[in-house]
């Protein structure tokens, strides 16, 4: 059985025996998992589930089926504020293995990717940071790499924080936003000797920031701007299907709904799981 909520802005539930998720598993007697989708629309409302699927939006499609799987990590080093010594982050961190983009691997310094025995290095799932943060090593060669392949197209003035934009119609536009190649995060599975890919599609790698203009929605964090090399935005999620399966330890995530001319909006309030 899910309960499910209604959502607007950001969410935060934190991967821990005293974290909102487990307090409402042991309450409700329902699995320690929970799934998020988070729409764009500032005038509409995303949803978040509590317990099992299903997962129904409008017109009755159950988007648990389309769910794909992937480890939660555990950082062995609390990675917020204020914390204990010896205190593992309650954060959800996932395994990258490389990015890409058009197939091709963007070059870049694989070791930042592993959580080392201090907490550093990583990549986590944030829903405060607006915008994935990327170590600047990792933003420069995926800003690179982004840039050269569409090389024949011309930039325009950067729009802060942004650094690399461009005319909304010299770039076009198809059904999951403006014409621009996706960004492949290629993840580990459990045995680490096999991989699935997460696509980042054009509405959620583009910011539209005024009428005229779209950037490039990733910021350099800087050399060591935390500990976590890569912390994924909620523009990067939006209107993607994410379950935190807690007791099972993985991650659930689907493609962009908006290629099914649906998005987190769409959930079916009316559906009794």
């Amino acid at each position: 059985m899910a309960r499910i909520l209604g959502v607007k802005g950001i969410l935060g539930f934190g991967n821990g025996y005293v974290g909102f998720p487990t307090q409402l598993a042991n309450a409700f007697s329902v699995p320690r998992k929970f799934a998020i989708c988070l729409t764009s629309s500032t005038t509409s409302r995303g949803v978040i589930f509590f317990g099992d699927s299903p997962y129904v939006f409008l017109p009755g499609m159950d988007y648990s089926k389309r769910l794909v799987y992937t480890p939660l990590l555990k950082n062995p080093v609390s990675t917020s504020g204020s914390y204990y010594e010896g205190e593992p982050s309650t954060d959800y961190f996932i395994g990258v293995a490389s990015i890409k983009i058009h197939s091709i691997v963007v070059p870049i310094n694989t070791t930042l990717l592993n959580i080392t025995k201090d907490g550093k290095g990583g990549t986590k799932i944030s829903t405060v940071e607006p915008y994935t943060k990327l170590e600047t090593s990792i933003y420069n060669a995926l800003t690179k790499a982004f840039v050269g392949a569409l090389a024949n197209v011309p930039m325009v003035k950067p729009v802060a924080p942004f650094k690399v934009c461009y005319s909304k119609t010299s770039l076009g536009s198809n059904q999951v936003g403006p014409g621009v190649p996706p960004i492949e995060l290629v993840l580990r599975n459990k045995n680490a000797t096999t991989y699935t890919s997460w696509f980042i599609w054009d509405a959620n790698s583009m910011v539209t920031v005024n009428n005229d203009v779209v950037c490039f929605g990733f910021v350099d964090g800087g050399v060591e701007f935390e500990p976590t090399s890569i912390v994924i935005g909620t523009h990067q999620i939006e209107d993607n299907l994410l379950q935190f399966d807690i007791a099972n330890k993985r991650l659930g995530f689907t493609s962009s709904l908006l290629f099914d001319e649906i998005t987190c909006a769409n959930f079916n309030f009316t559906t009794k799981a």
